[in-house]
């Protein structure tokens, strides 16, 4: 008898200890595929269809082979339940006795040092309210023992300031030099990881690792003996991330700030605070340019042929640069002026490289933020990138996520990640679609880029939460359609309409979930991470085939570099893409076996458009409605 089937079967280990404990056959055959992929140090993609139990499904063979193990979530919120809840749970389960460890990135723990400075900094001092912050997070500081920020988060959404003056960042950290580098809780839950035998990092973390050698968390990919990477849908955009080149308007004001309160603190450099007050201002003009994008990303050919553009641009470089002049005599003074210095030389060289056109094929961009944006150098690809990641740690290497098929292949994917000889395993869901779901593309909606959709999707969301009594959640694909959808809601539902931005994410889900009868109307990030159990969510709407968005350099390039290999980009790229992120969305509805719902996506080209057929067949296998009617009557029973 096999591990998996051993402690996953029924009348295994699991079953016999855990009260709650099922076995499942999709549960099974996935660990048995682990198993021998971790016997092997093999590479294995792995679609597990929502509810097949993936998490023990991976981490029982993982626990059983014996193997230094790293395991990578999507988020920080995963990693907090694989960590606290999964992971003992089935330790204790099995019996058996493993040192486990929880590593997240730096901005996840206290900095000790930047926390005391802040104490003392006029920027606090003249803000009663962050000032209060601050003693909060001294008091906090007195009694945890990791530094971990995660029972902050709330305090910190209410004081965005708060984070950057109590956290560290790559460029910031003084390392060992710190004079309070023995008590660093980043260097003791670095320490803590590379001793363990299994640990749990986040994405963020894995690409880290790999990618910024010197921030390296101690080289964790070198002392493990297997990879398993959940949520690995995500991936390919952070892989583009990571392996690509940014500066932002938000680095250039944190290096003068800095720069600033060292000088400050020195008390004898006024020359250096004179500088950074130049650079601190010199973003502005630049501002005023990304301004004119209207929350829209533009290649960088395209932002610098704005007017004031390249002037403003090289203002905040000649203002960098004179910084840097400025800092390098300080350099060996001590480790606040030496990192310093290393920061502005960094961002010079990161803004020339994009500047100059790095090599290799990337594309360059701009994105506008809230105040100022970001220059980026992008690779048109990640699949080289990635192949030479998993080649440089041989070992076994499993990925898996709910999603990572198209059309029932996962072709997409591997391509994306330049791991064509990987094993795969498509693994459908346990969940009784047949009986649990039912799918309705309404034929009489306008076309998408019609003025009126918004209007008439509004509609048709404000008449199914009179059917259903609420429990609906809408999914945008844009910041537009979640404004007019959401403020038409208000005027026309009965319901409490909540949307995406009032609050915390978190926040507006507890809210969601605690209502029963609420429409929550948002778009982005809850697209996924959104796990909403019973009758709490009842509908799930979507606006619209997500597509990127026309005129998106990122896409537009990669188009191009595909029709010059002779290849069709839509097919290629911008369906499957779609494909995966509307099965993330509709992959929201049913959580748990006793969940029904309704999946209403508002797109009348999955009717009308010979792609549809492959979108429709690419979805959790429920009945289709065949009109209004049927929908609403099946709406009437949730």
């Amino acid at each position: 008898m096999s591990i998996a089937q051993d402690w996953l079967g029924a009348g295994g280990l699991l079953s016999q200890r855990l009260v709650d404990f099922q076995a499942r056959d999709e549960q099974l055959q996935m660990a048995e595929a682990v198993e021998s992929a971790l016997a092997d140090d093999a590479t294995l993609i792995v679609e597990a269809g929502t509810g097949t139990g993936k998490t023990f499904a991976y981490l029982a063979p993982a626990l059983a082979s014996g193997k230094r193990v790293l395991i990578s979530t999507g988020t920080k919120a995963l990693q907090d339940q694989l960590f606290r809840r999964d992971l003992p749970q089935l330790l204790s389960g099995a019996g058996v006795p493993l040192q486990i460890a929880l590593l997240k990135g730096r901005a996840n723990y206290l900095c000790l040092y930047r926390m005391d400075r802040a104490r003392s900094l006029p920027a606090v001092q003249g803000n009663r309210a962050l000032q209060q912050a601050v003693m909060a997070v001294g008091v906090f500081a007195r009694h945890s023992d990791d530094g971990d920020l995660a029972p902050l988060e709330a305090q910190m959404e209410r004081h965005p300031l708060l984070r950057p003056h109590i956290t560290s960042t790559a460029e910031n950290c003084l390392g060992s030099e710190c004079p309070v580098f023995n008590d660093c809780h980043v260097a003791k839950a670095r320490r803590k990881a590379i001793a363990a035998q299994m640990v749990v990092v986040n994405h963020h973390v894995l690409f880290s690792d790999y990618v910024i050698r010197q921030d390296g968390f101690g080289q964790l990919l070198g002392s493990v003996d297997a990879v398993i990477i959940d949520e690995a849908h995500q991936l390919p955009a952070l892989a583009a991330q990571f392996f690509g080149i940014r500066v932002s308007s938000r680095q250039w004001r944190e290096l003068a700030r800095d720069s600033r309160e060292a000088a400050r603190e020195a008390g004898d450099v006024p020359g250096i605070e004179q500088q950074a007050e130049a650079l601190e201002q010199a973003p502005a003009a630049l501002d005023e340019v990304f301004e004119q994008l209207a929350a829209q990303r533009r290649s960088l050919v395209q932002f610098l042929a704005l007017p004031g553009a390249p002037q403003a641009l090289e203002a905040v470089r000649g203002q960098v640069m004179a910084l840097f002049e400025a800092l390098r005599p300080l350099e060996e003074r001590n480790a606040d002026f030496a990192a310093l210095t290393a920061r502005a030389l960094d961002q010079l060289e990161r803004l020339q490289q994009i500047l100059d056109e790095p090599e290799g094929e990337q594309v360059r961009w701009v994105e506008p933020a809230e105040r100022g944006g970001s220059l980026y150098a992008t690779p048109l690809s990640v699949s080289e990138g990635f192949r030479q990641m998993v080649a440089a740690y041989p070992g076994a290497w499993i990925l898996t996520s709910a999603t990572l098929t198209a059309g029932l292949r996962f072709d997409h994917f591997v391509s994306q990640m330049g791991l064509e000889s990987a094993r795969t395993l498509a693994l459908g869901s346990p969940f009784d679609y047949a009986a649990q779901a039912r799918l309705w593309i309404p034929r009489d909606l306008p076309q998408p880029n019609d003025p009126q959709h918004s209007v008439q999707v509004a509609q048709l969301a404000a008449s199914l939460s009179g059917v259903t009594e609420g429990g609906v959640l809408v999914l945008c694909t844009s910041h537009r359609a979640l404004r007019d959808i959401s403020d038409r809601l208000r005027r026309q539902a009965s319901q409490r309409v909540l949307r995406q931005g009032d609050a915390g994410k978190a926040e507006l889900l507890a809210e969601f979930a605690a209502d029963g009868h609420a429409i929550l109307v948002a778009t982005q990030s809850f697209w996924e991470g959104v796990d909403v159990r019973g009758r709490a969510l009842r509908v799930v709407m979507i606006d619209r085939m997500p597509f990127a968005p026309p005129g998106d350099p990122v896409a537009d390039a990669r188009a191009l570099a595909l029709r010059a290999r002779g290849e069709h980009p839509f097919r290629a790229m911008a369906l499957p893409e779609a494909i995966l992120q509307l099965r993330q969305g509709a992959g929201r509805l049913i959580r748990d076996p006793a969940d029904r719902g309704l999946l209403v996506i508002c797109d009348p080209r999955l009717q009308t458009q010979s792609y549809g057929r492959l979108v429709r067949k690419s979805l959790p296998p429920m009945p289709e409605c065949a009109n209004e009617a049927e929908a609403l009557a099946w709406a009437q029973q949730l």
